[in-house]
């Protein structure tokens, strides 16, 4: 049994031709297609039919994360240990979604919305598989490799760690935790797959995202990335640096809706026997942003 990576975001924005524009010409996204008022994304360097929906609604947000299991047989495994936990579930049958197969949908103990499925359309890539170029032609915008991860909070960070390591399977990267060791602040989360992190959560209010994260190549390409939204007069967060968590160079911004993005490179790579790292909260500043050393009122406050 394996969760292989996440899979895919459905976010909400509040104009959905605006968002269409922004996450085609600004993040270089390729629309796949539309279908009861969601339009699916893909990047150029992704198999699958999709990894990002956005609907229109009247407030911005996450609608749902979803988790790619390795086999069909998974979703039964995972079905059984999830309702043990105590976690609400339901199927979601094949077709509700564009070129989506059976899915198991339950609440995580942060009141997100979260899916497993194994089932999907592979589209394959823009450079294909037989004697490929490292990148395609006619790319825009930053044009990621992928949807990286999602940044998250929750009340119960600790909680929601057990779960995804106890119920999931998965490994902790790097953890904040207060001074006196009781209690987890930031948890850094992710699947037996060499990423530093599939999902993340930090403390704060229940059912809400800090960011969605997507990734590009290297610094080059973070800087890159800043010029494009600076041409753009897109609203930045946070202008490029480094983080001390893992490693990773980055930038933030915000989506016409308010939702953040982060545009994510290097960072380490993880194996299932990788010791956890462990940061006390008097350094999360430095953790979070490793040359500035100081937090951000909107860093901490904007949240959808």
């Amino acid at each position: 049994m394996s969760i292989m990576r996440l899979g895919r975001a459905e976010l909400r924005v509040l104009d959905l031709e605006e968002s269409v524009k922004y996450y085609t010409n600004i993040i270089g996204l390729d629309e796949v297609a539309r279908s009861d008022g969601r339009v699916y994304f893909k990047a150029w360097d992704e198999y699958d039919h999709h990894s990002l929906i956005i609907q229109e609604a009247d407030s911005p947000g996450l609608d749902h994360l979803a988790f790619k299991v390795e086999k069909e047989s998974d979703l039964e495994v995972l079905e059984k240990r999830i309702e043990q936990f105590g976690c609400t579930l339901k199927r979601v049958s094949k077709g509700t979604r564009l070129a989506e197969g059976e899915a198991i949908r339950f609440e995580l103990p942060t009141g997100h919305q979260a899916e497993l499925y194994h089932d999907i359309v592979q589209v394959g890539t823009r450079t294909g598989t037989l004697n490929p170029h490292p990148w395609p032609e006619g790319t825009r915008g930053i044009a990621p490799h992928r949807l990286d991860h999602l940044a998250l909070t929750g009340n119960d960070v600790k909680l929601v760690t057990r779960f995804f390591t106890e119920v999931m399977d998965m490994f902790v990267s790097e953890k904040i935790e207060t001074i006196d060791g009781e209690d987890t602040i930031g948890s850094f989360i992710h699947a037996r797959n060499g990423k530093p992190h599939d999902i993340a959560f930090i403390k704060g209010p229940d059912k809400k995202i800090h960011h969605t994260a997507f990734f590009v190549d290297n610094w080059y390409d973070v800087l890159k990335a800043a010029d494009i939204l600076t041409r753009n007069n897109i609203t930045f967060d946070v202008t490029p640096t480094r983080h001390g968590i893992t490693r990773g160079e980055t930038t933030y911004f915000f989506d016409p809706s308010g939702n953040r993005n982060e545009a994510f490179a290097s960072g380490y790579i993880t194996y299932a026997d990788f010791p956890t790292i462990t940061w006390t909260e008097d350094k999360i500043a430095q953790g979070i942003f490793y040359h500035r050393r100081e937090m951000s009122e909107s860093f901490l406050m904007a949240l959808t």
